[in-house]
């Protein structure tokens, strides 16, 4: 629930514990004054208990999971109080977001639930890509049925509603309204820009989604939320919903990994360390450090995978769910039987050092 707490009740809140989240933001409203989009210029994980007792006392907050539209008026008192004058950054942040034509949001979680508002998935969405909490860390449970499928053009978010008129009112403007994605996720890079990356298509990394620091994504690389890398990384494939990638690890230019989206699964995907993941090529099951898939060869957790000792005879046949996790391994298809094998893997790939400092 929103609300606007008048400034005469702005000391009656009283913080019942600590928080496990806590954002100031700017949303954006459709014509029918509803919420569809926030962008949070501040956010905090574990905040110090003297700024969300602040915080609170403003809002009028006590528990639970919530948020407030703050005043112009709230806004200023606030960069004037000495537990805020101490902080520069926050009291200018204050001073500017009192100058806002945009409602200006408050958003506190207390304990890690569903989310069940607009401005609570913006936070955790900001939460992943700001590197605060790492994917599977966050309930996100219910997340996509809370988000609005917006247009997100030239001129920010828009509610499908509001478009026609917008777009009409544009061009009797003499301008165009350039409508980039219709999608209940925006791109990552207009909420944040995590430090040390590269992304050739910033449309191609959803809000939400953790990129760690030293990952490079190419033009056909993509990553989804609540999935991404540990960083450094060189991402020319696709990284599903829930999958993360660990450190050192090369995804090949049109390869994919399988979500926990897709057809409704529940495992989680998971890539090792210094692994590659060849280009056309797919995994359906968790992987472990210093493996390697070949170009073109799709590997599902029930692939019958036909296992070969050092001199490429076969011991036994497991369903690759079996081998998920087991390290130095190397999956191939054998070129005159179609079948697929796997057997030790002595060679582990490396990154180039250079490619990955983004400074």
């Amino acid at each position: 629930m929103s609300m606007t707490i008048p400034l005469h009740n702005s000391l009656q809140g009283s913080l019942h514990g600590s928080l496990h989240s806590l954002g100031i933001g700017i949303g954006t409203r459709n014509s029918g004054n509803e919420l569809i989009e926030v962008f949070y210029p501040l956010v905090l994980r574990s905040p110090a208990l003297a700024l969300t007792q602040t915080l609170a006392n403003m809002a009028g907050y006590s528990q639970g999971n919530n948020f407030y539209e703050l005043s112009a008026l709230q806004l200023t008192r606030l960069a004037q109080l000495p537990e805020i004058a101490n902080d520069s950054s926050l009291q200018d942040l204050l001073r500017s977001l009192s100058n806002s034509t945009q409602p200006v949001l408050v958003t506190f979680i207390e304990e890690d639930l569903p989310p069940a508002s607009i401005p609570e998935v913006y936070l955790k969405l900001h939460l992943l890509s700001h590197r605060l909490c790492k994917p599977h860390t966050l309930n996100l449970t219910g997340a996509f049925g809370v988000l609005r499928n917006l247009a997100w053009t030239n001129q920010g978010a828009i509610d499908l509603d509001d478009l026609p008129a917008r777009q009409l009112h544009a061009r009797l403007k003499g301008e165009l309204l350039e409508v980039m994605s219709v999608d209940k996720f925006p791109k990552m890079t207009n909420y944040v820009v995590p430090k040390g990356v590269r992304i050739a298509h910033t449309a191609r990394v959803r809000l939400g989604a953790y990129v760690g620091e030293g990952t490079t994504v190419m033009h056909e690389g993509f990553i989804n939320f609540n999935a991404g890398t540990e960083g450094p990384a060189m991402i020319e494939g696709r990284i599903s919903a829930g999958v993360m990638i660990g450190a050192g690890s090369d995804l090949g230019g049109g390869c994919s990994t399988m979500g926990t989206l897709s057809g409704g699964g529940t495992e989680i995907i998971s890539v090792g360390r210094d692994c590659l993941i060849g280009a056309n090529s797919g995994l359906g099951f968790p992987l472990g450090d210093r493996c390697i898939i070949e170009a073109g060869l799709y590997v599902t957790a029930g692939t019958k995978v036909l296992l070969l000792d050092k001199d490429n005879q076969v011991v036994g046949t497991v369903k690759a769910r079996e081998l998920a996790g087991k390290t130095d391994l190397l999956f191939r298809r054998n070129s005159i039987t179609g079948t697929v094998e796997c057997k030790a893997n002595k060679t582990a790939i490396a990154l180039n050092a250079e490619l990955h400092t983004h400074n």
